[in-house]
């Protein structure tokens, strides 16, 4: 459908990103979460890649509907890790049928408790060589503006990931609530000479919990003051108003200051992201 550098050549996107579901009950609710988001009309949506290729089959299945019956373009997540070079080989076959143009390559994560001896690759700029040498597509990678987790120091991970920003078409960020951390990390980059597209990702927050232990998996800071916030609130539909209030001033902001574009991690749920898109002027059909 739609190559992401042209969209993003074309101004300032907007995206979602989407989980595939493991049951019925969750199949139905994205279904009425992308039918929704789907109005706004985001350039793209990105469907995950389970730990350790978990959910191959319907990530593809996902990422195929959103194109056929949403029409708004869809990029798979792929992962390396687990895989080996015969099983990447095929997935980029298999995709190469479906016709898509854009995909992100990670690294990823074992699921818990797995150990994998036989990959074939053990960083995202390896996989991005070899999707490079086999598909015509746009590819993304990961950025960590506030460092990788498994990073040996500030100076290596700036290194590390600029290498890899330079072997891609653009980059999605892990969320984030200062929007000094993200424009710190592309003037690093520029610094580098790394002028590819950074897209921040942002999340509503509206469930502690969930945010601290992500935070604390991606070493991304929770600023005291939005959780002092979401802690004093009285009702989730309190929290939520907190959440999509936070969401959408470090969006404006991030546009503010030039990101070429906004990556809304929905946790496949459509309320929040839908009022944040809405508040930032892409108003729903």
């Amino acid at each position: 459908m739609a190559r992401i550098t042209r969209l993003l050549d074309a101004g300032q996107t907007l995206s979602f990103e989407f989980s595939a579901p493991r049951d019925e009950a969750g199949a139905e609710r994205l279904k009425q979460t992308l039918d929704r988001l789907s109005k706004h009309r985001p350039q793209f949506m990105s469907v995950t890649y389970g730990a350790g290729g978990t959910t191959r089959g319907p990530t593809r299945d996902w990422v195929r509907t959103i194109r056929d019956h949403f029409q708004v373009e869809a990029m798979p997540h792929l992962t390396c890790v687990a895989h080996t070079r015969d099983e990447i080989a095929a997935i980029i076959e298999d995709y190469r049928d479906d016709g898509v143009d854009n995909i992100l390559a990670l690294r990823g994560d074992l699921p818990q408790g797995v150990e994998s001896p036989r990959q074939a690759f053990d960083t995202a700029a390896e996989l991005t060589d070899f999707i490079r040498s086999r598909a015509d597509w746009d590819i993304g990678v990961a950025a960590h503006p506030e460092g990788h987790p498994m990073a040996a120091s500030v100076e290596a991970d700036l290194t590390h990931q600029a290498r890899k920003l330079a072997q891609a078409d653009f980059a999605i960020t892990q969320f984030g609530y200062r929007a000094e951390h993200y424009d710190q990390f592309v003037n690093q980059l520029d610094a580098r000479g790394i002028d590819t597209p950074v897209i921040p990702g942002i999340m509503p927050p509206t469930n502690v919990a969930g945010i601290e232990r992500m935070s604390a998996i991606n070493t991304t800071e929770f600023p005291d003051e939005i959780r002092e916030r979401l802690e004093a609130a009285s009702s989730a539909a309190e929290r939520r108003e907190i959440g999509v209030e936070v969401a959408v001033s470090l969006g404006r902001e991030l546009l503010e200051i030039g990101a070429p574009g906004l990556h809304i991690y929905t946790m496949n749920f459509a309320r929040a992201a839908s009022e944040v898109a809405t508040a930032l002027g892409w108003s729903a059909d």
